[in-house]
């Protein structure tokens, strides 16, 4: 009964989607269908659009000049407040989207209402492996199927109508600390898939499986294997990797080296290729993971992007966007095609801007640099050397001797966060980060597998109240409007905090763009003039897409509490009160819905133990925790609220309860077993650690006149 309802449910989606366009189907979406997309333009039958993924849309029923009246159609509750970081796909009238935890829902898109759901019923303890959060970015739909990867490392392909499993692939050795964030792409029929967990120790590796059947047809990996061959696409240049890295000693023997592809793979329909990109080192720190020697240590194919034959795999070209990275500057962040016309001649180019602080602009025939500017402060280069297409490094970023702070940090100029192209105005809409880190390398370091291996101390936040909102408060970011041609900017439009969303063009000379403040905007492509601003009530930073069902077009995008700034940067969620959970909202020209009300009211925080040890024996307590806890309890212990924040938890108070939960204890709900690493009197420095920042808090609320209304920092 149910396959019978959900067919009249797409039967009848279909045809209200085909009144003003053809009708396509998802049994009928093919590469066929995608390099023509723009005469579908009401669908969005792949991650970024379209094989270019320039995340442009032809559709500009909704324009600079009505954007103002743009309002909420409907709103989806999603499962969970953990991470929504999914870019719908709709085809005739169904969305297809994933929330955390790797689930999968299929939606009407003129209504919201639920056709059918997914639950990829992933074990809670995985989460330990996801540095930043459990989160999704999307599926794809091929030949009627809908593909899926999941936390845990499987790859799974699910009926369009009704959701039912048609097949499942494990894609990883689920014994190692593996995930999967990324949504996978399809082309030629196969599915392309990759994966993360470089700092827990991994090697990274993109697969190809077939559409149909789920059998694996290559696999390329991105770090070589200093053993002996894989059997792999990549082993044609394992010697030529090999001699980039320090056979003799470095931490990389142990952990694979990392170089996980876990977000931007994209299909070059043109040359049917395949651009991976590829991400930091494990451990971050190169002089840990591969001590300097007397040759070349650039480690390929780490923070590299690569090209390689779409339908087998073998290596074609690449270009290193960090030789030797020691910062964690992934090339993993969005890959974007285009053609476009360099010094009067057409030139065929891959574009990126990964987390170092450059735009660079690539001949997608040979992978050579033809530009390269920066697009926020940097401080690891003077610049990039335009023959060699090699950075001019400052030799005291690299902290051999001991710390250096250096810009971009971490987190990146530019993160996952999608960036679009208009065809209108030539211009590159990127969301930038500006934010340094003090990196220090850690001389005591030990790997330890299934753990956060950096090679770099975890600093935490400053006991003084105000150099604590002193750091806190430095982090910016912008939405830049770029010349991809010229290397320039072309406007910048300042945002409300550091970790800004991803980015969506449309005929309607628009550009729509969520923040970490909860807010979806759209802008005047042209000029940066902000025309319309709605208020998403969470942190929106997914790439938001739009669509048309009959003669209406719609704008969608996710809101939600998840992602790594509400876990390891430290922002404050809401952890009490209703309606928590992460959205789909959708919003059309003349939306008259209304989202739920939110409380942000947090409990009050208990009276902290008195834990007195020697200030040796505390900053004991915060290395540890810099070390163990810090990536998902933030630094300073400033939880973000969609995990517990440990300066407010009960488990504070006991201490055989904190050792049990460091010791296993609470393992199936997703914290980790530290026994291995963490003994007792270290478990009892750490509760100390965190109890003085508790107190900071407790203080803080009490001069304050209690814990009314405050957002936990």
């Amino acid at each position: 009964m149910r396959a019978w309802a959900t067919a009249i449910a797409f039967t009848a989606i279909a045809a209200l989607a085909g009144c003003n366009q053809g009708s396509l189907g998802p049994a009928a979406v093919d590469g066929e269908s995608i390099v023509d997309a723009d005469s579908e333009p009401g669908n969005w039958l792949t991650h970024g659009r379209t094989y270019s993924e320039q995340r442009y849309s032809p559709l500009e029923q909704i324009n600079a000049g009505n954007v103002g009246e743009m309002g909420l159609a409907w709103s989806y509750e999603l499962p969970s407040n953990r991470g929504a970081s999914a870019t719908p796909i709709v085809v005739d009238g169904v969305m297809y989207v994933t929330s955390a935890w790797s689930n999968v829902v299929a939606l009407n898109a003129a209504t919201g209402e639920e056709i059918w759901k997914w639950d990829a019923e992933v074990p809670r303890s995985r989460g330990q492996y996801a540095c930043c959060d459990v989160t999704n970015r999307g599926v794809a739909v091929w030949n009627g199927k809908v593909y899926v990867a999941t936390i845990d490392g499987r790859l799974v392909a699910l009926n369009a109508e009704d959701g039912a499993v048609a097949w499942s692939q494990l894609t990883v050795d689920q014994s190692k600390p593996y995930t999967i964030t990324g949504a996978p792409r399809a082309a030629n029929g196969l599915i392309y898939i990759g994966n993360g967990g470089a700092e827990y120790g991994v090697r990274g590796y993109v697969s190809a499986y077939d559409a149909a059947t789920g059998e694996l047809k290559w696999r390329f990996y991105t770090t070589p294997n200093p053993e002996g061959p894989d059997n792999a696409a990549s082993d044609s240049v394992r010697d030529q990797a090999l001699a980039t890295w320090n056979l003799q000693e470095g931490a990389w023997r142990q952990s694979g080296g990392g170089g996980t592809a876990w977000d931007s793979i994209v299909y070059d329909s043109e040359l049917n290729r395949l651009w991976i990109g590829v991400g930091n080192g494990s451990p971050w720190n190169r002089q840990v993971r591969s001590p300097d020697y007397d040759g070349n240590n650039d480690n390929l194919y780490l923070s590299s992007i690569v090209a390689v034959d779409a339908d087998t795999g073998a290596y074609q070209c690449h270009y290193q966007t960090t030789p030797g990275d020691t910062w964690d500057y992934t090339a993993t962040q969005h890959i974007m095609l285009a053609t476009l016309e360099i010094e009067g001649q057409e030139r065929k180019v891959a574009m990126q801007a990964p987390k170092n602080g450059y735009f660079y602009v690539l001949d997608r025939n040979d992978c050579k640099l033809i530009s390269a500017a920066p697009i926020a402060q940097q401080t690891w280069t003077t610049g990039i050397d335009q023959a060699t297409g090699r950075p001019i490094e400052n030799p005291e970023a690299r902290f051999v001797a001991g710390s250096a702070i250096v810009l971009p940090s971490p987190f990146g100029a530019h993160n996952w966060h999608p960036m679009a192209m208009s065809q209108q105005t030539g211009f590159v809409y990127i969301p930038v980060q500006e934010l340094a880190q003090d990196f220090t390398t850690d001389s005591r370091f030990v790997y330890r597998p299934g753990r956060w291996n950096t090679g770099t101390v975890h600093a935490g936040l400053p006991m003084d109240p105000a150099a604590r909102r002193a750091v806190t408060n430095s982090m910016s970011g912008a939405l830049l409007a770029w010349d991809p041609v010229n290397q320039r900017q072309a406007w910048r439009v300042e945002l409300n905090g550091a970790w800004n969303g991803g980015a969506l063009a449309t005929a309607g000379n628009l550009v729509f763009q969520g923040t970490v403040d909860g807010h979806l905007a759209a802008y005047n492509a042209q000029t940066g003039e902000k025309l319309w601003d709605f208020d998403n009530q969470a942190a929106t930073l997914a790439g938001p897409m739009t669509y048309m069902v009959g003669d209406t077009q719609y704008v969608a995008s996710l809101a939600s509490y998840g992602s790594v700034f509400f876990l390891a940067a430290g922002f404050a969620a809401p952890r009490e009160g209703d309606n928590l959970n992460g959205r789909v909202n959708v919003f059309r020209v003349g939306g008259e819905a209304t989202l739920p009300p939110r409380n942000f009211v947090r409990a009050e925080t208990p009276e902290p133990p008195a834990l007195r040890v020697p200030a040796a024996a505390m900053l004991r307590g915060e290395a540890v925790y810099g070390q163990f806890c810090n990536v998902c309890h933030g630094p300073g212990a400033v939880g973000g609220g969609v995990i517990p924040d440990i300066r407010r938890s009960t488990v504070l108070q006991d201490q055989t309860v904190w050792l049990q939960t460091i010791h296993g204890a609470r393992e199936e709900n997703g914290m980790p077993d530290f026994s291995d690493w963490i003994t007792p009197q270290d478990a009892e420095l750490v509760r100390a650690y965190v109890a003085q920042q508790a107190r900071l808090l407790y203080n803080q609320e009490h001069a304050q006149g209690g814990a009314g209304g405050q957002r936990g920092r």
